[in-house]
C-alpha cells in the first residue's frame, strides 16, 4: 500500500511558477510510475505528465509540454510537478498517482492517489 500526499498548491497570477510536491510513503514507490492528473471546476480529471519508476521517462499532456516538467527524488519517494508559464486554464485540483509498472497516461490505470492540492491561476 502507498500513500500519497501533494503540497505546494496555491494562488499564482499568470505568468507565474509553481512546484508541486508529491510524497509517497508506506511501501517504497520505488518501482512505481507516478504522474499527476488536474480536475477543474465541472471537468473530467485529465492527465498532465507522467514520469517512470527510474526517473529516466517522461510523457506529457500537449497543453503542458514545454511549460511543465515532471522529476522525481527516488531517495526521497518524492515526485515534483515546475509548472512555468502558468495561465488561468491551469487553474484546477493537482492530483498525484502511482501504479506499478510503466508511465500511463490513463487515468483508470493508476492504483494509488493523493487528495489533491489546489491551484489558482489569475488573470
Amino acid at each position: 500500500q502507498v500513500q500519497l500526499a501533494e503540497s505546494g498548491g496555491g494562488l499564482m497570477q499568470a505568468g507565474g511558477s509553481l512546484r508541486l510536491s508529491c510524497a509517497a510513503s508506506g511501501r517504497s514507490a520505488s518501482g512505481y510510475a507516478m504522474a499527476w492528473f488536474r480536475q477543474a471546476p465541472g471537468q473530467e480529471r485529465g492527465f498532465v505528465a507522467a514520469i517512470d519508476f527510474s526517473g529516466g521517462g517522461t510523457y506529457y499532456a500537449d497543453s503542458v509540454k514545454g511549460r511543465f516538467t515532471i522529476s522525481r527524488e527516488i531517495a526521497k519517494n518524492t515526485v515534483y510537478l515546475k509548472m512555468n508559464s502558468l495561465k488561468p486554464e491551469d487553474t484546477a485540483v493537482y492530483y498525484c498517482a502511482a501504479r506499478i509498472g510503466g508511465r500511463r497516461s490513463t487515468l483508470t490505470a493508476y492504483d494509488y492517489w493523493g487528495q489533491g492540492t489546489q491551484v489558482t491561476v489569475s488573470s
